[in-house]
Parts: structure tokens; sequence; C-alpha cells
């Protein structure tokens, strides 16, 4: 009997071992202990610099006014629920880390659009997929908000591990990261803000800080305007604004403006626009600088641009036609066309705006949530303004 007891355990012991559960729960141990052994901080991106650097922001967040759109738009609290976005959120339905690592993952990467930026941007996630041994799938609606809609019912019923996704517009991503959440699928937004309801549904989100980038790139905007005009008791200034409707177009223009009402209050906003019908075409900004350099002459003191390619060589061209040197211009940046102007010292600054950055921090969050690690709402890219001192240090540029 105490024989027959023995050899009754032993095969409930192997049969027990040979349970998929049992199995599974060994192979997901083994993938979290080896997942947790990539090292990313090595990895650089095509300028040389570090892929995953840092960020420089160590600014408090602060309390939210009851009614921030009740506040004058020069008020940098008027802007809150887009500068703070993802601080304050009331996390709905959220799944937990299953914590068993990233290697093997299966993400979809969704994009806004088809642009050199999007390229870099992918290229950069692909290196940290690459080195997680991730799945990862690309798709791009090409700045077309019902083909982004379609694509994430696609991205649903393919079931992967997470959806990442640049939303298109940020009222319409409120609707987006519900459906993904209902589906039951992990979601992690990125690169443009979102509305503030949208990251409800949303693990965190990862980019750029544009507001707190473009006010930094607003002081020595306005340093450098008032070393050009000595004791002016004016300078008016311009936007040359990004598309309506996502977080850059509010956060480039009206975040200099906000940051400039205190720290520079002689600087005066005389104009602010997108270029239409082509917001980011040479062309379309030439005609709109022109018309603001006619209608303004010597008054006009400097230009702040959303985009350092196109927009950037569209007022160049308006300014040479004028006969304007005078003119400081600063921009979003940093394309190739951007960083060759800053070194001809015709642009006086632009963002570090790092493309394959932005990819590869939206790919590393999703890794360290596949890892069991307590993730923040909320992480920016590290900020820096570029200019002619410096410059070099960036080259080959990203895109």
């Amino acid at each position: 009997m105490k024989r027959a007891a023995i050899l009754a355990v032993a095969l409930a012991l192997v049969a027990l071992v040979a349970m998929p559960g049992f199995s599974q729960t060994a192979a997901q141990k083994a993938n979290l202990a080896a997942s947790l052994k990539v090292d990313t901080s090595v990895l650089k991106s095509a300028d040389n610099q570090l892929l995953l650097a840092p960020s420089t922001d160590n600014r408090k967040v602060p309390t939210r006014p009851a009614d921030p759109s009740a506040l004058p738009e020069t008020d940098p609290l008027h802007w809150y629920d887009m500068e703070w976005a993802g601080w304050n959120v009331t996390p709905t339905n959220l799944p937990k880390s299953p914590a068993d690592g990233a290697i093997g993952k299966k993400i979809i990467f969704i994009v806004h659009g088809s642009h050199p930026w999007t390229t870099a941007c992918t290229s950069g996630a692909k290196k940290v997929a690459d080195a997680y041994k991730m799945s990862f799938k690309v798709l791009d609606p090409n700045w077309v908000k019902d083909v982004q809609d379609q694509m994430i019912d696609q991205a649903i019923n393919e079931k992967p591990d997470m959806i990442l996704l640049i939303p298109l517009d940020a009222k319409g991503a409120v609707q987006q990261a519900r459906k993904i959440n209902q589906a039951g699928i992990p979601l992690h937004m990125f690169n443009t803000l979102p509305d503030a309801a949208a990251l409800n549904y949303s693990l965190g989100w990862t980019g750029p800080d544009d507001f707190g980038q473009f006010r930094l790139l607003a002081k020595a905007w306005a340093d450098q305007m008032r070393k050009q005009n000595p004791g002016a008791k004016t300078l008016g200034v311009a936007y040359v604004q990004h598309a309506p409707g996502g977080s850059p177009y509010f956060a480039r223009s009206f975040g200099p403006i906000s940051e400039l009402a205190t720290y520079a209050p002689e600087v005066k906003t005389l104009e602010k626009a997108s270029p239409t019908p082509a917001t980011f075409d040479a062309n379309t900004t030439m005609q709109l600088v022109s018309d603001w350099l006619t209608k303004y002459g010597k008054d006009l003191k400097g230009i702040c641009a959303s985009d350092d390619s196109a927009q950037s060589l569209g007022i160049f061209q308006a300014l040479e036609k004028a006969g304007r040197t005078d003119v400081v211009v600063v921009a979003a940046g940093n394309s190739k066309q951007g960083m060759d102007l800053v070194k001809e010292g015709k642009l006086f600054g632009i963002t570090y705006q790092t493309a394959e950055g932005d990819g590869a921090l939206a790919v590393k969050y999703a890794a360290d949530w596949f890892n069991g690690k307590a993730m923040p709402l909320r992480q920016n890219l590290a900020q820096h303004i570029i200019t002619k001192a410096d410059v070099d240090k960036f080259y080959p540029p990203q895109w």
C-alpha cells in the first residue's frame, strides 16, 4: 500500500508538470528574467545621440485651476488641460501587466501619416522592438482620421498584446481610446497629446513636451530679439502655425505667447495663422509671410514656425524677396533642412525633436509595462534648444 501511494503521488506530479499552466508559468518566469536583462540604454539614434535620453524637465506639475478656459490665452494655466494632460486622469478599466516579459510580445504601432519624420520615428521604435524580439507591425493612415479609425478596428481584430497610437485628432482620440479599452487590449498613446479624457483609457503617454520646449525656445527667441533691438519698447512677432486640431497647433504658438506675456511683455503678437491649403508647403508659407511683411514692414521683428523644413524654407524665401535679414526666426526641429538653416545662420534656434527617440520611448514604455515595472502616467523626451553654437553635434540628421 505504501509503495502504491508513493507511485500515485509521483504520477500526479508528472501530470502536473505536463499541464500547460505549469509549464507556461515556468516559461513566463524565464521570459521575464531574460527580458529584464535586455539593455537598451546603449542604443543610439542616427544622429549619434542616445536613443533613450532621460527627460531634462524638472518642473513641478501645477494645481489645476477650477476652470482653465476662463483664464486669458496669455495665461499659461489657460492651457493646463493640454500642457499637463496625462498627470490628472481617472484610470478606467485599465488592464494589469502580465509581468511575464517583453520578449516575443506582439505590438501594433499606429502612426498619423507618411512623412520623413514618421519614417525616423518608426526606425527608432523598431530598434527597441528588435532588442526585445517583439513582433512589430506598423499601420499608416496617411493623415486621414477615418482611415485611422478603420486601422484601429483592424488592430483590435488582430488581438495584439498592445496597441501604440499617435492620435490624429485630440477630441476624436477619446472615442478611439475607449474602443480599444473596451476590447480589452492595452493601449499606449504617444507623440501628440490627445484630449485629457482619452488618457483615462491609456496606460500612459510618451513624447515631446511641446509646450515645455516652446517655452524654452520662446525665451531664447526673446533674448535674441532684444539683443538685435536694444531698448525697443515693442517687438512685433508672428506665428506660422501647425495643422489645426492637434496639440502642436496650440503648443507651438500659444506656448510662446503665454510664456512671453510674463518673460518679455514687450513682445507683441501681430499675426498667427496656419498656411492654407497646404500647411507644410514652402510656397504656401512664402505667400503667407510675404503678406505679413507687406502689412507690417519693419515692425515685424520675429517669426516662430511650427516646422523647420518646408515652412522655414518658405519663410526665408519671403524674407529674401523682401530683402530682410533682421527678422529672428525660430522653429520646431530638427530636420536636415532646419539644421542646415541653423548652421547657415538663418534660423536662430530650433527644438531638438528626436523622431527616433519618440518612437523608441513609446516601445520602451510598453516593454517596461510587460516586464511588470510601475509606470508613470507620462514620460517626456529630453528637451534642448539647438543653435549655431552646437548644431554640429546633431549631425547626421535623423530625417
